[in-house]
């Protein structure tokens, strides 16, 4: 894993642009309801993250927030 998505579920529109996006599959929409009736999206494969950021870039609402790994130099 070379980036963490951070989820503001509760500004997020399932709008699914971010899982289009996501050239890693990451992203799912996810069960649970928010407080503005949408299904937010979810990391279900965090793990595959590489912290491209093309999630965060397409979306509308400025729901995601990509935090990348800071390789250590040697």
């Amino acid at each position: 894993m070379r980036g963490l998505v951070l989820i503001n579920e509760e500004r997020c529109k399932a709008c699914s642009l971010c899982i289009t996006a996501c050239p890693h599959d990451v992203l799912q929409l996810g069960k649970a309801i928010n407080s503005r009736g949408y299904h937010p999206v979810e990391a279900y494969q965090p793990e595959k993250c590489t912290g491209c950021t093309l999630c965060a870039v397409i979306c509308p609402d400025l729901v995601l927030t990509i935090q990348r790994e800071i390789p250590e130099r040697k």
